[in-house]
């Protein structure tokens, strides 16, 4: 009986360690981000994705940005277009006090 316990023990701690859990990973960006650190942020977002996590981007106003949110909107929708090869989303961009969020997850 005991010998048996074990080999599924083991054989259940080797399932547990094959398996992948997704994680949440956060990229964060302003409305006014500049081309290239727009491009180093897309570069992360496609290796997370590529990894099979799902990518929380959130967009952070400051002051009078907050005048201007169809500029955030218009970001986020950037980033939907430039992963729509290989991500899906999960929950499309809305705002939450200064903060505009989406997430995006990979595409099966």
């Amino acid at each position: 009986m005991g010998k048996y316990k074990y080999e599924a023990q083991k054989k259940a701690a080797e399932a547990r360690k094959k398996q992948k859990t997704q994680d949440v990973k956060e990229i964060k960006m302003r409305p006014n981000i500049d081309t290239h650190d727009y491009d180093v942020k897309m570069r992360s977002i496609s290796k997370f994705i590529g990894e099979g996590d799902k990518v929380k981007v959130t967009l952070r106003f400051r002051g009078r940005e907050m005048a201007h949110q169809e500029l955030g909107m218009q970001l986020l929708q950037k980033v939907k277009e430039d992963t729509d090869k290989i991500a899906k989303v999960d929950a499309e961009p809305k705002l939450e006090g200064r903060q505009m969020m989406m997430v995006i997850s990979p595409a099966k």
